[in-house]
């Protein structure tokens, strides 16, 4: 289950601080949907784990975790999420210093992946 994935990968991690090989210096977001519905984790490279409702990684994330936080909502359609990604993105092309001119959006359900599009990092949402 995703459940156990994450807590296999953090105990791992915590491991790991205490070997002679030291940390692995790695955040790491887990999603996946199992007989619970849908779950995603975030762990951080000290072996820290939390289970969220959405996420990002790196510099992209802190202009995108506000965006998030205000617009999520439970049961959120695709339609829904793919409108907040663009967000996201509109955000990132006005305010980040790096030129991302494409991302691609990949949808995973239950039933396997449903979407699979490059989604345009200049165009206007």
């Amino acid at each position: 289950s995703t459940h156990a994935s994450a807590h296999f990968i953090r105990n791992e991690l915590a491991k790991a601080i205490r070997s002679r090989g030291g940390a692995h210096q790695a955040n790491s977001l887990l999603g996946g949907v199992d007989e619970d519905g849908p779950s995603m984790y975030h762990l951080d490279y000290l072996g820290s784990l939390e289970k969220v409702n959405f996420g990002a990684q790196g510099y992209a994330s802190y202009f995108s975790l506000s965006l998030m936080d205000r617009h999520w909502k439970k049961n959120m359609t695709m339609e829904e999420g793919k409108e907040l990604l663009k967000l996201c993105i509109s955000q990132l092309d006005t305010r980040f210093i790096i030129n991302n001119p494409n991302f691609r959006l990949v949808a995973v359900t239950a039933e396997g992946k449903v979407l699979d599009e490059v989604l345009d990092g200049h165009a206007s949402t």
